[in-house]
């Protein structure tokens, strides 16, 4: 597999640590993760947004790791966030988590299913 950030001279540059896209070739393998919770395995909820944005970030590794994939694989994520309040935050733990990777990001805020849930993230991966 090889991905190639794409971040067009004839658009707005990325703020914030993505590629505006990512094209992947020679890939055998998508996998699509469905949005992961800030719910650890038995069941807890951690009340602060950081301790829920390091889970669901977890989760989505486990997930990968699942498949045979690791971060490196991700391509694409989305993550809904249930305030605005939570954006700078957000970005930096993603920074932290994602490390040098840059992936197609798209951060949308909005109404969360659970009300104790402080985001939800989804995620592609390719091999």
């Amino acid at each position: 597999m090889h991905k190639r950030e794409i971040n067009s001279p004839d658009a707005p540059a990325p703020a914030g640590g993505y590629a505006q896209a990512i094209e992947v070739t020679n890939n055998a393998r998508t996998l699509f993760i469905s949005g992961q919770i800030p719910v650890a395995k038995d069941g807890t909820v951690p009340a602060d947004f950081e301790g829920q944005c390091r889970l669901a970030w977890q989760n989505v590794e486990a997930q990968l790791h699942a498949a045979g994939m690791n971060l490196d694989n991700l391509v694409k994520a989305t993550i809904f966030l249930s305030d605005r309040a939570h954006a700078l935050d957000n970005r930096r733990i993603r920074a932290e988590v994602l490390g040098d990777r840059k992936i197609a990001m798209t951060v949308i805020i909005t109404g969360i299913f659970d009300e104790a849930w402080l985001l939800e993230i989804e995620a592609v991966a390719t091999a």
